[in-house]
């Protein structure tokens, strides 16, 4: 999306939730005015819908939106252009950088989020992954919605409703923006006119990653994405005993880290240097080495943050190899039973349709769930490799 388009363009096949948050847009511009519009804006949303339909996408253009200058998320004044930046001081972003966010974060935020907006029209407190709270801090969070501040707006995602992800009470307080995934088509055609991507890979792209905008985009721009693609792929062939159960799992697991290696190294190197900086690190007036030295504790605590998100990351990058294979047996059991739908990987037809042929539809079905209870097992906190020598164990065996 450039500058000039409107911030509610960058949602893919929403038409509703884009009708929903134009609506409100425009009754939260009429609060501002001093008008009435609080039957249609409220001071908490909860965007919930699967992996790639674009919750943080619709928080942010609500976010955009809400600091308009002209009250309809334009996209080309300086509220929208700032607010999806991350660069406004009246939208405060938060991105978990490890396995959840802590309540003393959160007592943070709430608190800062309570003052008047410096700059803009509202303050905005936009949480992605807010099924990561900790139970103190969704209880800290629950009491600044249960009495917001005027001119402030919480915006949550999460991927679902389920009360272990975000509590009853917080659910119920909040105005709920249900996303579906995308179509394919709908993807393609984002790729193709927004980042200039040839048609054809689009559509291979839109496809591969099975309605995950994000997804889609690596794959159609990022090399190493689509190698790492090849080899989640392969799998299935390497699977010859059980030596090569485990070969197979330790090279997905060593592929997932190194990518989320690469992702991170460099913020953390950004991160370290800053606050070395700032504690007097280099520095040669008197007593700088003797503040450096008792700062030790700061960056040991900026060691455990950044060892938690590479530790996220690293799940992440797996996650993303695990929805691939799972898309295969999708194919193989759709080949079997001979349904007419379009294969999520369609440059391996031939491979599908041998293992098609060689598989009975149960067998394919049963390795398609091991799949998932790899993905449910390791949401769980269980570690990852041994989810996933159980997992490749279960696909050997059929």
């Amino acid at each position: 999306m450039s500058a000039a388009d409107p911030v509610f363009d960058s949602l893919v096949g929403q038409d509703e939730v884009v009708d929903t948050l134009r609506r409100a847009a425009a009754a939260a511009d009429q609060i501002v005015r001093g008008g009435q519009g609080r039957t249609v804006m409220t001071h908490a949303w909860l965007f919930t819908g699967p992996p790639g339909s674009g919750r943080s996408v619709a928080a942010r253009a609500l976010a955009a939106a809400l600091q308009c200058t002209e009250g309809t998320g334009c996209g080309g004044c300086s509220g929208c252009h700032t607010a999806l930046a991350g660069t406004h001081p009246d939208v405060r972003r938060v991105v978990p950088d490890g396995l959840s966010i802590p309540v003393s974060q959160m007592r943070q935020l709430v608190l800062m989020a309570a003052s008047a907006p410096s700059l803009g029209r509202w303050q905005v407190l936009l949480i992605e992954d807010a099924d990561r709270l900790t139970e103190a801090a969704g209880n800290a969070l629950l009491k600044a919605v249960e009495e917001p501040p005027v001119r402030t707006v919480f915006l949550l995602c999460t991927p679902s409703l389920h009360p272990e992800d975000v509590s009853v009470t917080i659910r119920s307080r909040c105005r709920v923006v249900t996303l579906r995934q995308p179509s394919s088509a709908a993807v393609a055609a984002l790729l193709h006119t927004r980042d200039a991507v040839p048609a054809d890979v689009a559509a291979w792209a839109a496809a591969a990653a099975q309605g995950h905008v994000g997804r889609a985009r690596r794959l159609a721009a990022d090399p190493a994405a689509r190698e790492r693609r090849e080899a989640v792929l392969s799998v299935p062939r390497r699977l010859t005993g059980v030596g090569a159960c485990f070969d197979a799992a330790s090279a997905l697991i060593e592929a997932a880290e190194a990518e989320a290696a690469a992702a991170v190294a460099e913020t953390d190197s950004a991160e370290r240097e800053a606050l070395e900086t700032a504690l007097g690190a280099g520095g040669t007036g008197r007593g700088a080495a003797t503040a450096f030295r008792g700062a030790a504790g700061q960056l040991k605590e900026l060691e455990r943050r950044q060892k938690s998100r590479a530790t996220r990351t690293q799940r992440d990058a797996l996650d993303r190899a695990l929805v691939d294979l799972a898309g295969f047996y999708r194919d193989v059991l759709a080949v079997s039973f001979g349904a007419p739908v379009s294969l999520v990987h369609s440059d391996r037809t031939e491979m599908v349709r041998t293992a098609a042929a060689k598989w009975t539809p149960e067998s394919t079905l049963r390795r398609m769930e091991a799949v998932l209870d790899c993905r449910e097992a390791i949401e769980l906190n269980v570690k990852p490799r041994i989810a996933v020598e159980a997992m490749m164990l279960a696909l050997w065996r059929g």
